[in-house]
């Protein structure tokens, strides 16, 4: 069950987007504004909007935003809530959900193996990628994102709406694909081979260690690179694959795609990154989804600060 507070908007069942998703072109990494807008009766989507923040004053503007307007038949997807697990003592700030529970968030959204998902947020595509790849992660490969999220859907003057619509709940099967993911103890020797790179996701200046604004300790994991998400964006979206291609090779330096792992502050915006390979064609990269604020858990893991 959802760990949002309820609103008080009344639940509007909406009667021109059907609870059964029809056949519909398969998109597996981006989407743009008007291909959506084409098929939208036939596709679900899911709004990601989100704002990290060091205390959870913010954690509910996302959905607040979404309740004010969002593509019609968009239901709401809580970074902390629905994509992600419980923090414990030793993970990190956005821990991967129980397999069974996001199964059954899945199926309680309306999606089973047959359906067409898009993920958008509020522009970059940030979250909507966490959702991208935990889709992908439990075997599910027909979604996308949206290119530009809701900035650039707006900029089409394409229509949206603030009713909340209601599915029928589908029968979602799904297991988590176990090489798509890297632990902490396997990345403590991964980290230092040369047949491996580990690309960190965050800013520059977080990288270096010379801010810190969400975790408690600054610096990066040895052996690490910085490879920022800010990167793979152009002025209206992701670059065009040739670009992004050329950006993560000079950040690879020969490394096999399969012996590349993306991380980042908690496991969200390295997903980012991986969405961004995929669109680049460079596939199998994986996720150390605990990231920078699940390492720093043990004061044994070694870190550095500075290039």
């Amino acid at each position: 069950m959802s760990k949002r507070p309820r609103t008080n908007n009344p639940v509007l069942p909406i009667t021109h987007h059907p609870s059964l998703i029809t056949s519909v072109a398969m998109y597996s990494t981006l989407i743009s504004p008007k291909a959506l807008h084409a098929d939208l009766p036939s596709i679900r989507v899911i709004d990601c909007r989100f704002e990290l923040a060091v205390a959870n004053a913010k954690s509910e503007a996302g959905q607040k935003a979404y309740e004010n307007a969002h593509i019609p038949g968009a239901l709401y997807a809580h970074l902390d809530a629905d994509l992600s697990g419980p923090i414990t003592p030793m993970t990190g700030r956005h821990p991967l959900p129980d397999p069974k529970a996001l199964a059954a968030t899945f199926g309680r959204w309306g999606i089973n193996a047959q359906t067409q998902v898009v993920a958008y947020d509020a522009d970059t595509g940030m979250f909507a990628a966490r959702l991208w790849w935990l889709l992908r992660w439990m075997g599910h490969s027909k979604v996308a994102v949206l290119d530009g999220g809701f900035k650039a859907w707006q900029k089409e003057g394409l229509p949206s709406e603030s009713a909340l619509p209601v599915f029928a709940a589908a029968s979602f099967v799904g297991k988590p694909d176990a090489n798509c993911v890297i632990t902490a103890a396997a990345l403590g020797e991964l980290s230092r081979r040369d047949d491996w790179r580990l690309l960190d996701a965050r800013a520059p200046e977080r990288f270096r260690g010379e801010v810190e604004p969400l975790d408690p300790v600054a610096g990066h994991i040895p052996g690490a690179r910085n490879h920022p998400f800010a990167w793979n964006m152009g002025s209206d979206g992701l670059l065009p694959a040739d670009d992004l291609k050329r950006k993560y090779e000079q950040s690879l330096q020969g490394v096999a795609t399969d012996h590349a792992i993306m991380m980042c502050g908690s496991g969200v915006t390295a997903c980012h990154n991986l969405l961004a390979m995929e669109v680049a064609g460079l596939s199998g990269a994986k996720l150390y989804a605990g990231s920078w604020s699940e390492w720093i858990r043990d004061p044994t893991r070694p870190i550095v600060q500075g290039e």
